[in-house]
């Protein structure tokens, strides 16, 4: 029953490795396949790369904090529980998923498992006010930091690196695989600035894939780690490994990384083909620079708070860096002398959209006052709207779900 229970517990866990590999994906590689510049193919194979990259290297501290650090007794992790746990998890990024809206997996997985703990009083409440505290905070940095960017930096990035969709209809980067070693080929008429912003957004998904692992492997996997797992013993490995670790983290760790890790490469294979389109068909609503310029802001915060194991919400920094990075840009029609005067802050039509190759932009207070927009050029509201609340709902139906059942169903004895 034991053997079962862990098997079962195993599959869902790879079943919430799989939707992260769907949801994640578009993201962080939607730039460059809505711009020709890969294919979704490229684009599911680097995400499973660096995914794991960075699943193996950061993501173990992520998974002690909601494995052992967020419970005061590890002991709840039973078998029974971590499927119900991982259950909760899988079930509301689904919905979130069929929902077409990019749910954070990381508050859904923190809230399972903190419902697990409140229901049975073996919930830390300063590790849970600390990950809290930076799930406040860390959108907040996204917000200034996009925002200044978007003011001072932005005409400036997009003059170097801006580019336009393949002018062919086919994809900038490809790999040939005539010869004996597969080498790089790229489309024709393709000049050197346009390859280099190829290799850039490129780049940039690589680098958003890499923190997509750092913080989402945990989601996957921490629960069943948690439980104290014996994987080698469970594989018939022990006759095969005989090291208790390898740089610090344990084998059962790197195991469950690899399940993790092979779970979330069958969803980019597969279901990530439907947000490649999504997010590459609706990425010119937000222009290629912005979208870097988002990429690299919510990456580097989120890579950050992995390395001292806080499981960070991209969904919703990359939100926040979004209408901060609007902001910033809306607000070059005025100089802060003008602000402070109480001046009115008219808003340039330009907010968002990338300047023309080649053109000089204009100076922060100088841009066409007459080019006034409504809020909605900026931002749909309908949309934004739908996106905060299924950001809200998700986490919320994963954790009051889970502290029901723990609480009230008896059959996990608790």
């Amino acid at each position: 029953m034991t053997e079962v229970l862990l098997i079962v517990g195993l599959l869902v866990a790879a079943f919430v490795g799989y939707n992260i590999g769907g949801a994640t994906t578009g993201p962080a590689f939607g730039p460059a396949v809505g711009a020709n510049v890969i294919t979704k193919l490229m684009a599911a194979a680097l995400m499973s790369v660096f995914f794991f990259v960075g699943a193996i290297t950061i993501g173990p501290a992520v998974v002690d904090t909601l494995g052992r650090d967020l419970v005061n007794d590890t002991a709840i992790f039973t078998l029974r529980s971590n499927v119900a746990v991982l259950f909760f998890i899988g079930g509301a990024l689904f919905l979130g998923n069929y929902a077409g809206v990019p749910a954070s997996t990381s508050m859904t997985a923190v809230g399972a498992i903190a419902a697990l703990g409140l229901a049975t009083g073996e919930l830390d409440f300063g590790v849970l006010g600390q990950i809290v505290i930076w799930w406040v905070v860390a959108p907040i940095i996204g917000f200034w930091v996009a925002g200044v960017v978007g003011r001072y930096f932005y005409p400036q990035i997009n003059e170097w690196i801006a580019i336009e969709a393949s002018r062919d209809g086919h994809e900038m980067i490809t790999v040939d695989r005539s010869g004996v070693v597969p080498r790089l080929q790229f489309g024709d008429g393709a000049d050197r600035r346009e390859i280099t912003g190829a290799f850039i957004v490129v780049a940039i998904g690589c680098l958003m894939g890499f923190s997509s692992g750092t913080s989402n492997i945990a989601n996957a996997i921490a629960p069943i780690y948690g439980a104290d797992v014996d994987m080698v013993g469970l594989l018939g490995l022990g006759n095969v490994i005989s090291v208790d670790a390898v740089a610090g983290v344990s084998i059962d760790m790197i195991l469950l990384v690899l399940i993790g890790s092979a779970a979330v490469a069958i969803g980019c294979f597969t279901i990530a083909r439907r947000t490649l389109d999504t997010l590459g068909n609706d990425i010119t609503n937000l222009p290629l620079t912005a979208a870097i310029v988002v990429a690299v802001v919510s990456s580097g915060i989120v890579i950050s708070l992995s390395t001292i194991g806080i499981p960070a919400s991209f969904v919703v920094i990359a939100t926040m860096s979004i209408i901060g990075l609007g902001w910033g840009r809306a607000t070059r029609t005025t100089t802060i002398s003008d602000a402070a005067r109480g001046e009115e802050t008219p808003v340039s039509v330009g907010a968002l959209t990338a300047e023309e190759e080649g053109e000089i932009p204009p100076e922060i207070g100088e841009e066409d006052p007459e080019d006034i927009p409504s809020a909605s050029d900026l931002f749909d509201p309908s949309t934004t709207a739908r996106v905060i609340l299924m950001q809200n709902v998700v986490p919320i139906i994963s954790t009051v779900g889970a502290f029901l059942t723990f609480r009230f169903v008896p059959i996990f004895g608790f």
